[in-house]
């Protein structure tokens, strides 16, 4: 049974959606100290956090960026800031994907079993390109160990987030072809027509600093009204 972890400050949200949770076949459990949610969070052990941006002490952003100093544990947004900024800014702090309130709760629980069924069911581990027996797929030098959430060039090496790993998955398994815009929002999310354009630009450009990181400054190219590719020669140039 899946543990849901739910960060909100309003406690008649938090039973609504617990109960909501609960008749889906799901464990859930509320934070009760929000001066040290962490320490809550590590007891419970969930498979996924819901997380609101207002909180007491400190909003969630900054319990995201806690979280993802220590686990790459899916993590949704619910909050009542509708704005493309805040979803930004959720998405760049680590999030996994953002749900604006009033709640929805059948697409709440869509998106909930979306990004279970990615990080843990059907989808964990994408097909097409067969990984090496430790589980890693290797292109021109560039490999991507899907069991530690790793990307690793040369001697270098990087942790990379559940969405980046996604990421990096699909352009390695279509190496050198350009990926659409549409392709790429599919893999991160099963209905797209859900998700900001933004999130998705927000995510290639984290992984293309984790790529810069290891030394591959370019290595994702922007192909104008197509989409991207990866591209791992030196002379590569980003057409803008």
């Amino acid at each position: 049974m899946y543990r849901i972890f739910i960060v909100e400050d309003d406690p008649k949200i938090t039973a609504v959606l617990k109960r909501t949770l609960e008749k889906y076949g799901f464990e859930a459990s509320g934070v009760s100290e929000f001066r040290d949610i962490m320490l809550e969070l590590e007891v419970y052990e969930p498979h996924l956090v819901m997380l609101d941006i207002n909180l007491p002490y400190y909003d969630g952003y900054y319990w995201c960026r806690q979280i993802r100093k220590k686990s790459n544990l899916p993590i949704i947004f619910i909050s009542a800031r509708a704005g493309e900024m805040d979803q930004v800014m959720a998405i760049e702090n680590g999030g996994d994907d953002y749900i604006t309130k009033p709640i929805h709760l059948d697409l709440f629980i869509a998106k909930i079993k979306s990004v279970l069924r990615r990080v843990y069911g059907d989808y964990a581990v994408s097909t097409g390109l067969a990984p090496s027996p430790e589980n890693e797929l290797n292109i021109q030098g560039l490999r991507l160990n899907l069991s530690r959430n790793e990307l690793i060039w040369q001697k270098r090496k990087t942790q990379v987030s559940k969405n980046e790993q996604l990421l990096a998955e699909c352009f390695m398994q279509q190496y050198g072809k350009t990926v659409s815009r549409d392709q790429l929002l599919g893999t991160l999310w099963d209905n797209a027509q859900f998700v900001d354009d933004n999130t998705l630009t927000v995510n290639v450009a984290r992984l293309r600093k984790k790529l810069e990181e290891l030394g591959l400054p370019n290595a994702i190219a922007t192909v104008r009204g197509m989409g991207y590719k990866l591209v791992l020669d030196s002379t590569q140039e980003e057409t803008n």
